[in-house]
């Protein structure tokens, strides 16, 4: 199993480096490594590495790598194969919140911290809704989550509609499709100790996660704290998620597809799944988005529109597998 890791690794790099040979200036491969192996040059080719490409690039596998993170742990905590962060309404909640907050021209380094509260705040209430007798139902987390989700969505289009009028509105709209165009290394920067956050908190409940497959039951037979887990997994699945939103908008599907590539490859012991569904997301979104800005250049395909026209068939596909398969 590590060869296998191992090997989604490698194919993690090597999609990074092909991506950053796309763009409006051809530029060889020789040359970006050179550029990478250099990074102190100040020649034009070294400049639009570092401080263009590069920090796209990172953007986007940072937000494959939490997003399929955030998917596997829900899928593991709910044990419904499908389920994403979006069905938990924490994305909506990060997302609602930062549109409030470009509308109301707050500065851009209060955003972060925005978009993780109101994440937190909404994993906070939706297990709130969800709460019955000592734990959290799973099919009652994910009524509550779709609820709010279609609320949260409500605020964001009246966010929408408010804006039209300023100069907001087209930078909402470009957001909330899904694009990581503009990021730089600083909003890397910013959100990275919230991944850092939501990666102790999760450490301690892996192993538990595996004994939960079986049932809560069973793993409260074998000494799992089930309460301590549940509000461990999600606070974690929610601030990778709101990674997610404050990065790169809207994107979904990649946190229900990765876990189920994921457990093909490696299985579905916790300790393996989570790295690889990590090392997958970054695969898919990279290549996405360097086929987003291929496919139409010199205009860009938002990132979340294209895993969109990827996902639903997949999803549709998993739930179909699923329902004939009973």
């Amino acid at each position: 199993m590590m060869l296998r890791l191992v090997s989604l690794a490698i194919v993690a790099i090597a999609a990074m480096f092909g991506a950053l040979l796309v763009g409006g200036t051809p530029i060889s491969a020789h040359a970006i490594a050179s550029a990478l192996l250099h990074p102190r040059e100040s020649s034009d080719i070294a400049i639009i590495v570092w401080q263009l490409r590069l920090p796209r690039v990172c953007d986007v596998a940072f937000v494959g790598a939490v997003l399929a993170v955030s998917g596997a742990l829900l899928q593991g905590l709910l044990r419904n194969p499908l389920v994403d962060p979006y069905l938990t309404g924490v994305s909506a909640g990060a997302a609602a919140a930062i549109a409030i907050a470009l509308l109301c021209g707050v500065a851009a380094v209060a955003t972060p911290a925005i978009g993780f509260g109101a994440g937190l705040a909404t994993a906070v209430l939706v297990a709130a809704l969800a709460r019955r007798g000592g734990g959290l139902d799973p099919q009652r987390l994910i009524l509550a989550g779709v609820s709010l989700s279609a609320f949260f969505s409500a605020i964001v289009a009246l966010a929408i509609v408010s804006a039209q009028s300023s100069n907001y509105a087209s930078a909402i709209i470009a957001w909330l499709a899904g694009s990581p165009a503009g990021r730089t290394w600083h909003d890397v920067a910013l959100c990275v100790p919230y991944a850092v956050l939501a990666a102790a908190l999760v450490v301690p409940a892996v192993p538990a996660l595996n004994a939960l497959r079986i049932g809560e039951a069973q793993a409260r037979s074998v000494g799992v704290n089930v309460e301590r887990v549940q509000w461990l997994v999600l606070a974690s699945a929610a601030l990778f998620a709101a990674c997610s939103v404050e990065l790169a908008g809207m994107i979904g599907f990649v946190g229900l597809i990765v876990p189920h590539a994921g457990r093909r490859i490696v299985g579905s012991d916790t300790r393996l799944l989570l790295p690889a569904s990590a090392l997958i997301g970054i695969t898919l979104c990279v290549i996405a988005d360097a086929v987003c800005r291929t496919v139409a250049a010199p205009a860009e395909i938002p990132l979340g529109i294209l895993l969109a026209f990827i996902g639903v068939p997949v999803f549709l596909w998993l739930f179909l597998r699923g329902r004939y398969a009973r």
